[in-house]
């Protein structure tokens, strides 16, 4: 199904766009491309996977996929033409689109801001909902008003990195109902979201969730033309419509005999590391693998890293433990800033 530049209407930092034209020098150079794109005769549209497991791929989506989805946001959180949103996200990426597409779609007023760590700066009118990376939202909070700038976002959706346990805490305090959100380029967004303070995502709309051989998700969303997406992302299934997300089946480790969940294993010693940290394991003779902790930043003394592995006992079990800690100055990261596992 094309979409006729006939119709356009978009009403971007208080403008009312009709036109392509009217746009130039006007409008974010990113925004105007993606809606160029939108506007022209292919019922189709060219989106990017995040790299998070690999080198980033093409992926061709169709128009009226990110309309159903967009319409099923729109509808979940009661955006109208009375809503004002915020595009603080590239449109390189499918949160960014799929932001100006649920204003489209709502005939709300879209507020664009180039992408930043720190993207509310100048925000002064009210905004009915918002899309942010957990970066940008723990630096937000570290602006002297941060919170006050949050507080103004009267919804939330914070996803394309894990959220860790002190921003979570800390987002649990505002007036702002701020979820987590659950979906991939593929699933064209989310297909589910989990309100923070809570342990488990629900599906939006029609769609339903089962589990295969390897208990990973498999989410089937009617409203999209490939209805059915096999992941690899490790659950605990609750109900068809509710799961707790554990990790990548690319992140289980095996260690004599047991599996363990990298990022389980990384919630419980969150707390213990300030800088950024993932777990990985590495091969081992007798074990099968052993767990790896990588830390980002300068090597600790002998008496730093004596009192870490003390105080991570106290929370991991003998075979969870971290045979080695090894210290990296400088993760490599995928395009969209997500730390890449080595």
């Amino acid at each position: 199904m094309a979409i006729s530049r006939l119709g356009m209407e978009i009403k971007i930092n208080k403008v009312l766009y009709t036109s392509l034209e009217a746009m130039r020098d006007r409008v974010q150079e990113d925004v105007v491309n993606f809606l160029s794109e939108w506007y022209n005769d292919s019922p189709t549209i060219i989106g990017h996977t995040s790299g998070s497991t690999g080198v980033p791929k093409p992926i061709t989506l169709l128009k009226r996929d990110m309309q159903a989805s967009a319409r099923l946001t729109n509808r979940f959180l009661g955006i109208d033409d009375k809503s004002t949103l915020l595009l603080c996200l590239s449109p390189s990426y499918i949160a960014g689109k799929m932001m100006i597409v649920r204003a489209i779609e709502a005939g709300a007023h879209l507020v664009v801001v180039k992408p930043s760590s720190t993207p509310l700066l100048d925000i002064t009118e009210p905004i009915t909902m918002a899309a942010m990376v957990p970066m940008q939202v723990a630096e937000t909070l570290r602006c002297v008003d941060g919170q006050k700038q949050l507080s103004n976002i009267e919804q939330l959706l914070v996803g394309g990195a894990p959220v860790d346990e002190q921003l979570e805490s800390q987002l649990v305090m505002l007036p702002t109902i701020t979820y987590v959100t659950y979906g991939m380029t593929e699933t064209v967004s989310h297909v589910a979201l989990r309100r923070v303070g809570e342990a488990f995502y629900t599906a939006i709309g029609d769609v339903t969730f089962t589990t295969d051989n390897r208990s990973c998700l498999v989410i089937d969303a009617p409203q999209l033309s490939g209805s059915r997406f096999v992941t690899n992302d490790v659950v605990e299934l609750v109900d068809t419509c509710r799961f707790k997300w554990l990790g990548r089946y690319d992140n289980v480790i095996m260690s004599g005999g047991l599996k363990f969940c990298a990022e389980q294993l990384e919630e419980k010693i969150a707390h213990l590391i300030r800088n950024r940290f993932y777990i990985t394991a590495a091969p081992d003779e007798r074990l099968g693998q052993h767990v790896v902790l990588m830390i980002e930043g300068d090597a600790y003394d002998n008496a730093r890293l004596q009192q870490l592995r003390e105080d991570m006992s106290q929370h991991l079990a003998r075979y969870e433990m971290p045979r080695d800690i090894r210290f990296v100055d400088k993760f490599q990261e995928t395009s969209s800033g997500k730390v890449k596992r080595l």
